[in-house]
């Protein structure tokens, strides 16, 4: 039994979108021409003539059928929803069916791998010397671990601001290629040309393997001195005709005779580099709710973003146990940054060659709805603008604020965690900071997994700042009586990342749920502006909380203690936050949308675009939905 429910010719408000009724007239119609498209129908040209009667036709998902009637409406169009069967094509012909049944591929796997690597290298770079802030400012006298990651989130606040124009723009595809592109030359400049014959040290014979490769070769070895005595000559008088301002921040002669020796480069440069790299950084981190939504289906796309989003605390684990072990001095620095190019050309080499813009078809409901609309997204500014204006969009920003700025405290200043709690050795600081960014990935894939299934948003949300408020006490906090407790501080320091570790990838596909359909990118841009920008400007403070110790309890003996300045900083933060997004109530969009149209309820009219009847404006249509 099929229930009908019969739309008037006045015009109402339009869910249906006018792609899709463009797409209907292009069938209806007697003279135009399919347009064969990965797009389904949203990408078919308007007709040039007027609607005829028509048996019924199928396109994806949607199936039209076009009645005549006489007045009040000269036409009239049923539209029933039903499901198709058989695998998508990316085009139509001889009656095969469009792509509009949800569906997802196999190469989101491979999209998703190569965001989550750029993401682990771009924060590898961010905080490549936090593990050794000694070794480093020995090799750079008067310069800081904590300065050059403040200066990394400073430019990444500053490309948030373009990177959802520039998606927009160029695509996700050439954005994410030209952003793996721009990072790999930063970790050039950073590191120079790497040197291979290290490599042998760890048994990797490919400096030798290398250099057997040229002899065997005739010439070759004098070939590649040629050219590197060009490149010198090139270099000098690209100095001779720079200001003396600029060579001189370039020039070898600023560096130690250690580092010089090591074959640093000057600082200058390594400043450069990692402005490069956090200009790109947000190409990695704004797009995972944007790659989610067009490559994996709904039950999916929590899980896939705290996997991106949080494959840079990977980034950051790598860096505290490979910067731990060889960034010890002057050589082990030049060696590490030489290790971290070849990675990064590596893996920015397989982005230009595999990673793709979109799939054939849309993974779920929501995004094929959203295609059908053909909406435009407006500039970044305007969006910012319209996000804050949709009710439920600040609380969601707030958690993720919340949840970087705990995150990036603690890493940056992991080893002085580590000291505090009777944990000094290398060793123990490397596995320990190690261990908590692992937490935090392995926390997002198994709370988001819930999520995605349960949709239970707020309530874990609420529960993950609770236990955050919780686990961040101990990793400040000295028992005058017990004393230093390692264990617990290992516990707690883990605790953390499981708790609130998710919060960032939950709340990212929150507010894009709750601003449905908006621009995916635009929303996460907003998220890492204020994470960033909060943090960087968190930094200094927290480094001066650090040697502020506040005692309690001081007439009771068994609970005497005193807490750090900075666990108090974080533990307001987390208070702050969970009052305020306690107060959460706002509709899931995108959720909804996808839940009616699995229900066979989803409730489309229109107002059809002037193309459909052309040359009368009287002949007005109207939609019939017809529920299955």
């Amino acid at each position: 039994m099929m229930n009908r429910r019969r739309r008037d010719c006045r015009r109402r408000p339009s869910r249906m979108p006018r792609a899709a009724a463009v797409a209907m007239a292009a069938l209806l119609s007697s003279s135009s021409v399919l347009s064969p498209s990965p797009l389904g129908a949203s990408a078919f040209a308007p007709p040039s003539s007027t609607l005829i009667r028509s048996a019924p036709i199928q396109v994806g998902a949607l199936q039209f059928r076009e009645d005549t009637h006489h007045a009040p409406c000269r036409h009239h169009t049923s539209l029933s929803m039903s499901p198709t069967n058989g695998d998508s094509t990316n085009g139509l012909t001889n009656g095969s069916k469009p792509p509009m049944e949800p569906r997802v591929y196999d190469q989101r796997w491979v999209q998703l791998a190569y965001l989550s690597l750029l993401a682990l290298l771009s924060d590898w770079i961010c905080f490549s010397v936090a593990a050794t802030p000694d070794g480093f400012e020995h090799a750079y006298p008067g310069a800081s671990a904590a300065n050059l990651i403040d200066i990394f989130l400073f430019t990444n606040v500053a490309s948030c601001f373009l990177v959802t124009d520039v998606v927009a723009k160029f695509g996700l595809e050439k954005s994410i290629k030209g952003a793996a592109g721009i990072m790999t030359l930063g970790c050039l400049l950073r590191s120079g040309v790497p040197d291979l014959g290290w490599l042998e040290k760890f048994g990797v014979g490919l400096g030798s393997g290398i250099a057997n490769a040229a002899e065997a070769v005739g010439g070759a070895e004098a070939l590649v001195q040629s050219v590197s005595q060009e490149v010198d000559l090139v270099a000098q008088e690209v100095m001779e005709v720079l200001p003396d301002a600029v060579t001189d921040l370039v020039d070898p002669s600023t560096l130690t005779e250690a580092s010089r020796t090591a074959g640093l480069e000057p600082y200058a440069l390594l400043v450069m580099g990692t402005v490069m790299v956090g200009f790109a950084q947000p190409y990695f981190q704004c797009t995972p709710p944007m790659l989610s939504a067009a490559w994996f289906a709904s039950n999916e796309r929590a899980t896939a973003t705290a996997t991106a989003l949080n494959f840079n605390q990977i980034g950051i684990a790598v860096a505290f146990l490979v910067g731990g072990h060889m960034a010890k001095n002057e050589v082990g620095i030049h060696d590490y940054f030489g290790l971290i190019s070849l990675l990064c050309v590596a893996v920015s080499l397989g982005t230009f060659l595999q990673f793709q813009e979109k799939p054939p078809s849309p993974p779920s409901y929501s995004e094929i709805e959203k295609l059908m609309r053909g909406e435009k997204e407006p500039p970044f500014l305007e969006s910012v603008k319209k996000l804050f204006g949709t009710p439920g969009f600040s609380l969601p920003l707030a958690a993720f604020i919340c949840s970087i700025s705990i995150t990036n405290i603690v890493g940056t200043f992991i080893d002085e965690v580590m000291e505090r709690g009777g944990i000094t050795n290398q060793l123990g600081i490397d596995l320990a900071g190690a261990g908590f960014e692992l937490a935090i990935l392995l926390g997002g894939i198994i709370i988001g997994g819930y999520v995605d299934k349960t949709k239970q948003y707020k309530p874990v949300t609420l529960a993950c700042l609770a236990a955050t408020m919780f686990f961040v006490i101990p990793l400040g906090l000295t028992d005058h009586m017990l004393g230093n407790e390692p264990v617990l501080l290992v516990l707690a320091l883990l605790g953390l990342g499981l708790s609130c570790g998710p919060i960032q990838p939950i709340n990212a596909e929150l507010a894009v749920d709750v601003t449905y359909p908006s621009d995916e990118t635009a929303v996460e841009s907003v998220q890492q502006v204020g994470g960033n920008l909060v943090s960087a400007l968190m930094v200094p403070v927290a480094e001066w909380a650090l040697n502020q110790d506040y005692e309690f309890f001081r007439q009771i003996r068994p609970l005497d203690s005193d807490v750090r300045g900075d666990v108090l900083l974080l533990f307001t933060v987390a208070a702050v936050t969970i009052v305020y997004f306690s107060t959460f109530d706002a509709p899931l969009r995108r959720t909804m949308a996808d839940e009616e149209a699995d229900d066979g309820g989803v409730e489309l009219s229109t107002d059809f675009p002037d193309v459909l009847v052309s040359g009368d404006r009287e002949g007005v249509s109207s939609v019939e939905l017809i529920e299955r």
